[in-house]
């Protein structure tokens, strides 16, 4: 489920309006992420029993501290977020990990686009047997919802980014790049 936010408002002294629009984007949750986790907790509560009622004593607790320590920095990361910023033509990603922990991933601008469509549309069939791009995936990964590919100039080349705009950027990058955006 993702929630979305869209405001548009305009600058007084101007007659250029300023678009703003956030959206939030849960990612989907996958059986090899849920794998992961119980795996990850089950082996640090082997570790702390093991420390507790065997004979391995002190490397058995330090493997349990350190058990916990990576079970505290791994775990956060399988309850994800995006939150998509785009304020006149410039996009920023951020991604937050279980409601606490924000991070900047990504951002960009309209001006560096070179084709922006539907994920599984025939537009991209030429950048999707490259091997050379980097891709960077800041979907919900849920089939139901719409993805767009974006391929866009990057620091180090060609990127390939995979994310789901509502329908204010859409429109709003449509009309800032007409012939690199394909709605379909």
């Amino acid at each position: 489920m993702s929630f979305v936010y869209a405001i548009l408002f305009e600058k007084e002294d101007s007659d250029m309006s300023d678009l703003y629009t956030e959206i939030i984007v849960k990612r989907k949750k996958t059986a090899k992420d849920t794998i992961l986790k119980a795996l990850l907790i089950a082996v640090t509560v082997l570790a702390v029993l093991a420390a507790l009622f065997t004979t391995l004593g002190i490397f058995a607790f330090i493997a349990a501290v350190v058990l916990v320590i990576v079970d505290f920095i791994f775990i956060p990361t399988f309850d994800v977020e995006f939150e998509y910023l785009y304020v006149n033509g410039e996009l920023d990603i951020d991604k937050i990990m279980s409601k606490q922990k924000r991070k900047r991933v990504y951002s960009a601008d309209v001006k560096n686009l070179e084709i922006m469509a539907p994920t599984k549309s025939h537009a991209l069939d030429a950048y999707n047997r490259r091997q050379d791009l980097k891709t960077l995936d800041f979907s919900s990964r849920d089939e139901q919802n719409q993805s767009y590919t974006m391929i866009i100039k990057g620091e180090k080349g060609l990127e390939r980014v995979l994310f789901e705009p509502n329908e204010v950027i859409l429109k709003d990058m449509k009309r800032m790049a007409p012939r690199e955006v394909s709605l379909y």
